[in-house]
């Protein structure tokens, strides 16, 4: 029996003894297959790393003397800007004092003279400094050799920070200290360093911020000028002086603590103003050639666009070949900025009036042209093309009201809209009108026509059913209501033409926006369907000979349906004659097709000017090949002494006379497509009440007319429904016992606090015609 126990042990001490070593022989075998994976990673970086360096690009002394500025390339490759704005001036190694070799250091690259291009101890150092906090990091990783290669042959981007770019960097340096020696390498990156305010190298920065010598500089201004590298925007002693004195004082202790000064030294200079011996007056800066102003808002589109792709423009050595037709941007700028009594026939009522002008080319979202201020004394001041601080009125009611109709209830160009009653706002006593309404003229609520197509309504621009479309109160029966877009839709289909603007009750009949914006929003209609983001920047060519396609990449925004009715309803604004067009068709020409809405935002109500002023004035046209919007108004329109025309008068018509003038060249220019569009198959066309209208092919759309004929028959004596539904012809004569003309700007936003009587509002030719909007709670004058 104890035999059979021992035996058991035995048996079972075995088993636990080969349990032990197969756990042990599987650890092992991980190990070692981990050990092969490992040793095969590091075969593979280490055969990356040496085809990187084989691969780097070569830096040549030329290079490494030469500047780091950009150049920004019109569309037929001529230099059209230049970074840095003061003369370089380069330094011999001589003319440095030691002082500022030493601040350079100290703050730069404390090692620089033991180390052969690359830091190791300094990287591990820079990495344990930014994972605790300490303020060794400030220094960073790469040698000043390194930041001379960089600032040589690569760019700043962030795309560009790769391990690849890192390792060729690291190679290029360690070969750069083999060619040159310590001294001359300091030097070279002296002289090509960006020192901010136009400034590159620091010969030519002493001179701009003390207008000194370098020998001449004092320790503090030393150390200001020795810490400019690192960020020469955030530590600009003019524009962030609190931002400077924070640089200089780090720099001051890094010398410090590199031995050039002592500690009580580095705490009296400290003690130093930032200003002290600043320049403030820089009139060779200030004076700049009067050819720069021309394509000075396009400008600074492409700077915002690159800064936008993550590159420094003054520290990348950048080629930027941008998309601007410098022929369309001359006579833009020679247009927008012609006198009172200009070849043009334009009536610019005076200096100050200011207009702005974006003219894309839809096929592409590429932007030809742009204004953004007339008369402008600065340069890269504000752009008022891209602005987005004023209403565009009327025009944005194709964006946020009836093309989104079209798109989600495939409503027919035809549709009977609402315009029977004042629209209130909602949760307010306030309401809006269109004016004109009461008269005796073929479309009127005293005739008893209170619907009317859509059309029409978008033709004349009618305020009522645009309200109606967004916002929804029209009634069907005591229990029903019209269908309508909503602010959930329009923000959808706002957002796909890259507008995302805060909705109110006012919304439909006007929000903030900028010609930029519209112009690629009309685009998308021109073109089908597709939203192009606007793209100022063609290709950007870095140092090393990188091509980056800065091109746009289309997104469809609305059905190729949408676009051809909106098409086709706008093309109407343009051709329509009569009593109620709005007076554009002296601008219809065999020479090419085209649509636009005008927009026009007048002032409040309760202010000191005429119900028939204006403070902002608005055109946007497109054809198949272009499309332009265009803004006039005032810096500061509550201010003036005589407004814009808002109605009938010489300067009513400034931004249409603008397009028009532009729209002629630029078809012409390049003799650029300007044929009608060709209706799609999702299109089906029909003939209403004698005239062409459009409506969905396959769709069933939600068409309330009929429940409205019998209100409409009761309100207009048992009117036929015949002669209702002719309100959707613009008509072409005037009866005879009417004295009204034509007017070309009717669609009038008014932001108020006042809101005039309910059959006052959208201002058609005649009739009284103050207009009104509003907000959910209280009317919103930033929104019209």
């Amino acid at each position: 029996m104890s035999g059979q126990k021992l035996s058991r042990t035995k048996r079972t001490n075995k088993k636990r003894v080969n349990k032990s070593h197969n756990k042990h022989s599987r650890l092992t075998k991980g190990l070692q297959i981990g050990g092969i994976i490992i040793g095969i990673l590091v075969i593979i970086i280490t055969i990356l790393c040496f085809y990187w360096a084989a691969t780097a690009p070569k830096v040549t002394n030329a290079q490494l003397t030469g500047t780091s500025q950009s150049n920004i390339l019109d569309s037929k490759d001529n230099v059209i800007w230049t970074s840095g704005s003061e003369k370089r001036e380069i330094a011999q190694q001589d003319e440095y004092p030691k002082d500022l070799k030493d601040a350079v250091v100290a703050i730069e690259d404390r090692r620089f003279y033991q180390h052969g291009g690359v830091d190791i101890r300094r990287i591990f150092g820079a990495a344990m400094a930014n994972f605790t906090g300490s303020s060794l990091g400030l220094q960073g990783g790469s040698t000043l050799t390194q930041q001379l290669v960089k600032q040589t042959a690569f760019s700043s981007a962030i795309a560009d920070q790769t391990f690849k770019r890192k390792v060729q960097e690291a190679w290029i340096a360690m070969r750069i200290e083999k060619q040159y020696s310590k001294a001359q390498i300091l030097t070279l990156y002296m002289n090509k360093v960006y020192m901010g305010s136009g400034a590159y190298g620091m010969k030519t920065a002493a001179n701009f911020y003390y207008n000194k010598e370098m020998k001449d500089l004092t320790m503090p201004q030393v150390a200001l000028i020795a810490g400019l590298p690192q960020s020469p925007s955030g530590y600009d002693p003019y524009s962030n002086p609190s931002g400077a004195k924070y640089r200089r004082n780090q720099v001051l202790d890094a010398m410090a603590e590199y031995g050039s000064i002592t500690r009580d030294e580095a705490s009296q200079y400290k003690a130093t103003p930032i200003d002290d011996g600043l320049v403030t007056d820089h009139t060779e800066q200030n004076n700049e050639a009067e050819t720069a102003k021309v394509d000075d808002s396009y400008i600074t589109s492409v700077l915002a666009q690159v800064k936008a792709a993550k590159y420094n423009i003054h520290q990348d050595g950048l080629t930027i070949k941008t998309n601007l037709d410098p022929d369309v941007q001359s006579k833009a700028y020679d247009v927008v900025n012609s006198s009172a009594n200009n070849k043009y026939g334009i009536s610019y009522p005076d200096d100050e009036v200011q207009a702005a002008v974006t003219i894309t080319d839809p096929q592409s979202g590429n932007v030809i042209a742009q204004i953004g201020g007339r008369n402008q004394d600065t340069l890269q001041g504000l752009n008022l093309a891209t602005s987005t601080q004023r209403s565009g009125g009327s025009t944005v009611k194709p964006l946020i009201d009836y093309a989104p109709a079209i798109e989600n209830f495939n409503w027919p160009t035809y549709r009977a809209l609402d315009d029977s009653s004042s629209f209130k706002y909602s949760g307010t006593d306030l309401a809006a009108g269109d004016a004109g309404m009461t008269n005796s003229q073929p479309y009127s609520k005293k005739t008893g026509q209170p619907y009317v197509s859509m059309r029409n309504a978008l033709t004349r621009s009618l305020n009522v059913p645009a309200l109606h479309t967004l916002e929804g109160q029209s009634p069907i029966s005591a229990t029903e209501h019209d269908e309508y877009v909503g602010h959930a839709k329009a923000s959808e289909f706002l957002k796909k033409l890259g507008m995302t603007p805060k909705l109110s009750g006012s919304s439909a009949i006007g929000f903030n926006v900028s010609t930029e914006q519209e112009a690629a929003a009309f685009s998308a209609f021109a073109n089908g369907g597709i939203y192009y983001k606007p793209s100022y920047v063609k290709t950007i060519t870095t140092q090393d000979g990188i091509v980056k396609s800065m091109d746009s990449k289309g997104q469809r925004a609305m059905k190729d349906s949408t676009a051809f009715m909106m098409n086709d309803m706008l093309k109407s604004v343009i051709s329509a004659t009569g009593t109620w067009s709005l007076g554009f068709s002296q601008y219809q020409t065999d020479d090419y097709v085209q649509g636009a809405k005008s927009g026009t935002v007048a002032y409040p109500a309760d202010s000191d000017y005429p119900s028939s002023a204006a403070q902002d004035l608005w055109f946007t046209g497109f054809t198949k090949s272009a499309a332009i919007s265009v803004w006039t108004g005032y810096n500061e329109p509550m201010s003036v002494s005589k407004p814009l025309d808002g109605l009938s008068g010489p300067t009513a018509h400034l931004p249409n006379e603008i397009y028009n003038t532009l729209m002629k060249y630029v078809m012409t220019h390049d003799n650029r497509d300007g044929s009608d569009w060709n209706k799609p198959s999702s299109v089906r066309k029909v003939t209403k009440n004698g005239q062409t209208e459009y409506e969905v092919a396959g769709e069933d759309f939600n068409d309330p007319f009929s429940n409205r004929l019998p209100r409409i028959a009761s309100n207009s004596n048992s009117q036929s429904s015949t002669t209702i539904a002719s309100s959707s012809t613009i008509y072409s004569s005037i009866s005879s016992g009417s004295s009204q003309t034509p007017n070309a700007n009717t669609n009038v936003v008014t932001p108020s606090t006042t809101i005039p009587d309910s059959n006052q509002g959208d201002r058609s030719t005649g009739g009284n015609n103050t207009g009104a909007s509003g907000g959910n709670t209280t009317p919103d004058p930033k929104s019209n």
